[in-house]
């Protein structure tokens, strides 16, 4: 049975992420290279997502050669913009399948965004599964945050994730 997973900000080939710094000095990702962060990346993806599923990516793909990993993952990929995709790139273009800017999901009762949104009163949604933040705690309860350094490195399935509807 096909499953439907998320993960944000892999940022592959992203040599200076592993620079970054999180709130309590620590480094945001501890690799001890780009290359090494890419191949966990891949093996954790691969590792779970099967050929059929269908995995959103919500945004911050990659950075110079990093999009040579695209063609490495399992599953049929979308793709949710992030601020340091180009939509019209080729790698995108030919590594995703789907390009939006939101993925709105009624059975799940969420809505798929890069950055966190504001949730309305009169939303068809409860929950906004993003990313963008990294380690950042999401702001509210109905938030949930799906960078890699929050997940493990490894996509997480939809399903699981949402609190009973």
């Amino acid at each position: 049975m096909r499953k439907i997973y998320v993960i944000s900000d892999t940022h592959f080939g992203h040599a200076n992420i592993l620079k970054f710094k999180a709130g309590d000095s620590s480094y945001l990702r501890s690799f001890s290279s780009v290359e090494e962060m890419d191949t966990c990346m891949v093996d954790n993806w691969n590792s779970v997502v099967q050929p059929e599923d269908i995995v959103y990516h919500l945004g911050d793909v990659y950075f110079s050669r990093g999009w040579e990993n695209i063609k490495k993952l399992n599953g049929r990929k979308r793709l949710i913009l992030g601020n340091h995709d180009n939509g019209k790139a080729r790698y995108i273009q030919e590594g995703f399948q789907k390009v939006m800017m939101w993925r709105m999901f009624p059975e799940f009762n969420c809505v798929l965004t890069h950055v966190p949104i504001i949730i309305p009163e009169t939303a068809r949604f409860a929950y906004n599964v993003h990313g963008h933040i990294h380690q950042n705690a999401s702001p509210t309860p109905f938030h949930i945050n799906v960078s890699v350094e929050a997940i493990n490195y490894t996509p997480v399935e939809l399903e699981g994730i949402i609190p009973e509807r």
